[in-house]
């Protein structure tokens, strides 16, 4: 997501010092000699703690939500020799992030110290380029369930000391209680410890709030596995038949095709898979659903945390009355509600140059109204088919679910004024391929 611009407070260079359990003594000459001849110090209580009395700046704790305000806390030491102290590397989920969109790099100077990660994987052993890093500061739990896959390898970014029996818990809910876990606390510093177990039978009591959860994923046998990519078991999900089914969820998200940052707007959720399974293809991958119904919309938001996307937004309302203030996305997902006037056309309106359309349908009125807009607009339009074997007697047969009619479209960057319909090849009388 492009970050808003801000204004950027004027003065010198802004310095930022990773630094970590071990504190004053584990700083090169170089981070110390910033930290002391800073006018002014901020930081978290713990970090500002960890400094010298030579450190005579002026030490301002972080308040609370930091992120609104590091702009004011900027600007009200505008002119002064500012140092901002971060746990490990400042760039790796820390402030550097923030300090970077409102100052820009070229007025920041930062100097990284080990970050907790690094130092987990040295003392385990875990290659880093091949383990999994999930953060749960200032974040929900549940995104963690996106990222557990057997075998994988996965570091945890804890909260606070409460962290790792929350994980435990989790790992048990969603199949993966046989993982094994270990607690690394004060990474680097002279009270380093570990605590090791199993999710299934985790008792250890709540240790240091400065810690880092390393999980061997194991699934239990008996759990429902869910791979990475679109097309999850239909049992992953809580409906009421309102879902758009396995088969041809998988179809709708490779012509969807999403990619890292792109936003979908999936209108008439149903259960949610769709956008649900957009945002799990890439953890920058964001998704509104909008569904009309309150109790699918709260359906909705529970399918999303148990299935690792918490941060799936969810519109309960009528589209496309509710479309106007929503962020312009780049593909749109229509599932439902084809036939509202204006729906359509609003939906193709709001995607920019490039963007792309699918929408899925099962009855005849609205195949109609994809077919009309398939002749405005071009694009593809299909039928997708699925029979499943059942029990017939003492045999098998197929039963066939009704048929799927799709159109699916990219937006061109100049106005369409074509009949597409009549571009089709004529059928060869004799090609059965």
């Amino acid at each position: 997501m492009t970050p808003t611009p801000v204004a950027r407070p004027a003065g010198p260079a802004v310095s930022v010092v990773g630094i970590g359990a071990d504190g004053w003594a584990g700083l090169p000459d170089a981070a110390r000699t910033e930290l002391v001849d800073a006018q002014v110090l901020i930081g978290g209580e713990r970090q500002l703690g960890l400094l010298p009395p030579e450190c005579a700046g002026r030490r301002v704790p972080w308040p609370s939500p930091l992120r609104p305000a590091v702009p004011g806390l900027l600007a009200a030491h505008a002119g002064s020799r500012i140092a901002v102290l971060a746990s490990g590397d400042p760039m790796f989920y820390g402030i550097g992030r923030a300090l970077t969109e409102i100052l820009g790099s070229d007025r920041l100077r930062i100097l990284p110290h080990p970050s907790s990660v690094s130092y987990a994987c040295a003392r385990i052993g875990w290659p880093l380029e091949d383990t999994d890093v999930v953060t749960l500061v200032g974040r929900p739990a549940s995104r963690l369930a996106a990222a557990l896959h057997h075998g994988r390898r996965l570091l945890v970014l804890s909260a606070d000391a409460t962290t790792p029996a929350t994980v435990a818990a989790l790992l048990r809910e969603r199949g993966f209680g046989p993982s094994a876990m270990r607690v690394l606390e004060q990474l680097g510093g002279e009270d380093e410890a570990c605590a090791e177990g199993i999710a299934d039978t985790w008792t250890h009591p709540p240790g240091d709030p400065l810690n880092v959860i390393a999980i061997e994923c194991r699934r239990a046998p008996d759990a429902l596995r869910l791979g990475a990519v679109p097309g999850l078991p239909d049992e992953a999900y809580e409906h009421d038949g309102q879902l758009t089914k396995r088969q041809v969820r998988a179809a709708t998200l490779g012509v969807l095709a999403p990619a890292p940052g792109e936003l979908l707007w999936d209108i008439g959720g149903g259960s949610g898979s769709v956008a649900i399974e957009w945002m799990r293809t890439h953890r920058s991958c964001r998704a509104v659903t909008v569904e009309r119904d309150p109790v699918r919309a709260r359906r909705i938001e529970r399918n999303a945390e148990h299935l690792g996307v918490p941060a799936l937004s969810v519109i309960t309302g009528r589209a496309p009355d509710c479309l106007a203030e929503l962020p312009a996305p780049d593909a749109v997902f229509i599932g439902g509600g084809l036939t509202a006037p204006g729906l359509l056309d609003a939906c193709w309106e709001a995607l920019p140059a490039g963007g792309r359309l699918v929408a899925n349908t099962v009855t005849l009125e609205s195949e109609a109204l994809l077919t009309e807009h398939y002749r405005r607009h071009g694009g593809d339009l299909v039928r997708l088919a699925v029979a499943h074997a059942v029990p017939v007697g003492g045999f098998t047969g197929w039963r066939q679910a009704m048929p799927v009619t799709q159109w699916s479209v990219r937006k061109p960057s100049t106005p369409a004024t074509t009949d597409h319909s009549a571009q089709a090849p004529a059928e060869h009388p004799g090609d059965n391929r």
